[in-house]
């Protein structure tokens, strides 16, 4: 008892300095100059990498309980009210914005499982992948739901937000598996060792 008691409280500690992390990330993130060209949110970040990182190496119950707290993080780093202000267009938003979107990139293990394990760093980077794009699909809903309003002149809400929200989650989704790959490669996450070849 006194052992699991011990794994749980490291596995919590574990998990708020990857939020904390995540979050100064994304922070500097936005504060680069090119971030400004994607004027309704979103921009280029790798603030994901530590939530996907911390539930490969503690699953997807902890990664999904880190994304989530994540989420609320990310909302009070900016939240706005969509359009439509209803309570259930508000509701929306809430879930396909923050809590689904963010809480999907602790599932990365589930993911990364599916590769044999000598070709483990392969399933890490396809892992990192698939959680980003799962984000992006979230996001693409809310803007085609939610946001069309905002959609250039003569634009389908849906190509807009597929295109607005792909031209940053794209980037996102190959510069976290790159670095998740990178990172993996140093630290195995289960050990926190060095990958053996």
């Amino acid at each position: 008892m006194k052992r699991n008691y011990k794994s749980h409280l490291m596995a919590l500690v574990e998990g708020a300095m990857m939020m904390a992390l995540a979050w100064a990330l994304d922070f500097v993130c936005a504060l680069l100059p090119f971030n400004r060209i994607w004027i309704n949110g979103g921009g280029i970040t790798i603030g994901m990498l530590p939530i996907v990182y911390y539930g490969f190496r503690r699953g997807p119950v902890w990664g999904v309980g880190a994304g989530l707290v994540f989420s609320g993080l990310q909302m009070l780093m900016g939240w706005y009210v969509p359009p439509a202000n209803t309570w259930w267009a508000i509701l929306l938003c809430v879930l396909l914005d923050y809590v689904i979107a963010f809480s999907v990139l602790g599932v990365a293990e589930i993911f990364a499982k599916l590769f044999e394990k000598k070709h483990r760093l392969l399933g890490y980077g396809f892992g990192a992948v698939v959680v980003c794009l799962l984000r992006y699909i979230c996001s693409t809903l809310s803007g085609g739901i939610l946001w069309g309003s905002y959609a250039f002149e003569g634009w389908n809400p849906w190509v807009y937000s597929f295109a607005y929200n792909g031209s940053y989650m794209i980037p996102n989704a190959i510069i976290t598996a790159a670095l998740a790959v990178l990172l993996c490669k140093a630290f195995d996450p289960k050990t926190l060792r060095p990958m053996k070849k």
